[in-house]
């Protein structure tokens, strides 16, 4: 591999690991405060990127889409909470998984009805349909460098929401210790609320964001909810840094996997997550 191809790929896992990172933020702060197994955290992802199909479509900006899917899915997130989330905090495990699950079906059947069962496409914005030259024959898409952007900026802000801001203080009691926390007079269902909104808009912005590269698809969300938990697990449940070292780790390892050793590329990605949990049962950062 000469270095024209090495930074390509580097590239390419940089970008890959940091899309994860915004969809495993989100589920390793909803796992971590609010001690949920959600796994219908992908068909946010799915909801995102039909979303941004949709408002593409009809407004004819990139930008405009994440705008208005960010707030519709954060909006939409709020009422998930409120009307079915909420009753399930205290709940067994068992009981979270099979209403998630369930809650898989049911957001696969509203995209059947609304969008159908073909697959779409979503066009790069003109201003970024160009390429940067890389040597004579190979060049990089701008786009995939805005979405590397676009991770970058939210990764920053929410670093800076949870350890600068009050409101990070109150999320970062309610994961230590959720009893004490509300025993202080913190209203921790609003708090549970935010968090889970905020993992919506999170998991919604990356299907936004990926949608260009790649297109948009039914069952799109399942193919991504694994990964998404291997990251969790590698970074440890509830750490925000944990996710972003884990996610990218992951895509280097997976997109350099597919690279060097295709025939074994698929079962990397989890022979890393079982040597870190050899030596790390608890993931590379506790809560």
């Amino acid at each position: 591999m000469d270095l024209a191809n090495f930074l390509i790929q580097l590239l390419n896992s940089v970008q890959y690991g940091l899309l994860l990172f915004m969809l495993a933020a989100g589920l390793t702060l909803i796992f971590g405060i609010m001690g949920v197994v959600n796994l219908a955290h992908g068909s946010f992802y799915m909801l995102g990127a039909y979303l941004g199909y949709a408002f593409c479509a009809a407004w004819g900006s990139l930008t405009l889409a994440i705008a208005g899917g960010a707030a519709l899915s954060v909006l939409f997130g709020l009422l998930l909470e409120r009307l079915l989330f909420r009753h399930f905090y205290h709940r067994d495990h068992l009981d979270q998984v099979l209403l998630t699950f369930g809650l898989i079906y049911i957001f696969e059947e509203m995209r059947s009805i609304l969008w159908g069962d073909d697959v779409h496409g979503v066009p790069v914005p003109a201003a970024l349909e160009w390429s940067i030259p890389l040597t004579e024959n190979l060049s990089y898409p701008a786009y995939r460098l805005f979405m590397s952007g676009v991770c970058l900026l939210l990764a920053a802000g929410l670093y800076l929401l949870i350890s600068k801001t009050r409101l990070g203080m109150k999320i970062r009691a309610g994961a230590f210790n959720r009893d004490m926390t509300e025993s202080l007079g913190i209203n921790i269902q609003l708090i549970h609320a935010i968090v889970f909104a905020m993992g919506v808009g999170l998991a919604a912005v990356a299907g936004i964001v990926a949608a260009p590269v790649s297109s948009v698809y039914p069952n799109m969300g399942s193919q991504v909810l694994i990964m998404c938990f291997v990251v969790v697990v590698i970074g440890g449940i509830g750490s925000i840094r944990g996710a972003l070292i884990a996610a990218l780790l992951v895509g280097l390892v997976d997109t350099f996997g597919k690279v060097l050793l295709p025939q074994v590329a698929s079962m990397l990605v989890y022979v890393l997550m079982a040597l870190v949990l050899l030596w790390k049962p608890q993931g590379l950062f506790k809560q």
